[in-house]
């Protein structure tokens, strides 16, 4: 279970990096640059405020196996290394506490770019075939919801990342994304040794540029003078972008050209490209939604991954599916964030452990209001 993520942090000596010139003028952002391969001129790390503390609940067992679940991915499905495989592993470990029956779980998965009667189809068979509840992994359901929830009023559906307004047996399972993307965008400008760094979106739309926006003002507050370059790989409407490695492999060389040594994706299955440039191009990356550092299909690219972006699916999923065993969907988030734990940073691998000092510094400020993240880029 889900225990408390932070505490108070004791504020302990000053962090020494080799090759960045830290700034120590009172949180003022600081005036000039550093040369090229010296570093960022790095930000003061915050103050960390007493009360700031995530919260979680330790519910009693719960039995589920009466229950019926229906999952229907986003395109990539089980296996994508990001975004569905953040479903899956809630949806596993629902199945093991709960104890529900294998044979009562069923997978389906989109094809891209498929039309909404497709999605509607899905959605419906798995209704009518009993399953309660069903989730919708992906913004991309929220017509085929529209159209399909009314329809059977007694099933308790969900979607990741989206609203369904007037379907009030649609869960809304959101999140704060743009929180742990500051997170990783401070990590950036730490291990950044060129004070530029990169962001690559799979699709131009509002969810992944709640990403963007989180990174650019994360990598900014640790280092107000860092350069950024942002590519996005397809434009709304075509979901491609998600799962085009080779595109993604283009764009991330386009910014180790221009002199980003740390890259961070928000782009599903097309992120596997982008780390296979960093590696190629002497770079480091940053992964996204699961901890990326440790799926398998990765294994190769591994040793580039400074830390991942932490999009806690798998506890929205897992505690959606408590919910509906226990009938009290009522009492879940409206907004998945650091808060209650489902938004973070990985430590796999060791390669942030000498800046958590301060990433915790900052995911304090966050919890506590200090700090405000926004979800839209700036202009």
């Amino acid at each position: 279970m889900r225990g408390v993520a932070l505490t108070a942090i004791a504020l302990t000596g000053a962090l020494s990096l080799v090759g960045c010139a830290k700034d120590t003028g009172g949180g003022k952002s600081p005036s000039g640059g550093t040369a090229a391969g010296q570093g960022c001129k790095l930000s003061p790390k915050p103050d960390v405020p007493a009360t700031a503390a995530t919260s979680s609940t330790t519910p009693e067992k719960v039995d589920g196996s009466a229950l019926k679940v229906g999952l229907a991915f986003d395109i990539g499905g089980r296996g994508d290394a990001s975004f569905n495989d953040a479903a899956v592993s809630g949806l596993d470990r629902a199945r093991a506490e709960f104890g529900i029956k294998p044979e009562n779980v069923k997978e389906v998965t989109a094809s891209p770019n498929e039309d909404e009667a497709a999605k509607q189809t899905r959605l419906r068979q798995l209704a009518q075939d009993g399953f309660n509840p069903v989730i919708g992994v992906g913004f991309a359901y929220a017509e085929a919801l529209k159209a399909v929830a009314p329809q059977f009023p007694n099933t308790r559906f969900a979607i990741v990342d989206a609203t369904v307004e007037g379907a009030p047996n649609v869960t809304p399972l959101v999140f704060a994304e743009e929180q742990a993307s500051f997170l990783v965008g401070v990590a950036a400008a730490y291990k950044s040794k060129t004070c530029r760094v990169g962001f690559v979106g799979g699709v131009e739309t509002p969810l992944i540029q709640k990403f963007e926006a989180g990174f650019v003002q994360g990598a900014k507050a640790a280092a107000p003078d860092i350069k950024i370059e942002k590519k996005y790989l397809t434009r709304a409407g075509d979901f491609t972008g998600f799962q085009d490695p080779e595109k993604g492999n283009q764009a991330a060389r386009g910014q180790i050209d221009a002199g980003a040594d740390v890259l961070y994706h928000a782009a599903g299955a097309s992120g596997k490209g982008v780390f296979s440039a960093a590696k190629s191009g002497n770079a480091l990356a940053i992964g996204v939604d699961s901890d990326q550092a440790k799926q398998p299909n990765l294994a190769d690219v591994k040793d580039v991954i400074i830390t991942s972006m932490l999009k806690r699916v798998d506890v929205a999923v897992f505690d959606l599916v408590r919910a509906v065993a226990r009938n009290e969907v009522a009492t879940l988030p409206k907004t998945f964030d650091l808060k209650v734990d489902a938004v973070g940073y990985s430590t796999t691998g060791g390669k942030v452990d000498d800046i958590k000092d301060v990433l915790d510094a900052y995911k304090a400020q966050i919890v506590t209001e200090k700090i405000k993240v926004s979800d839209k880029p700036g202009k």
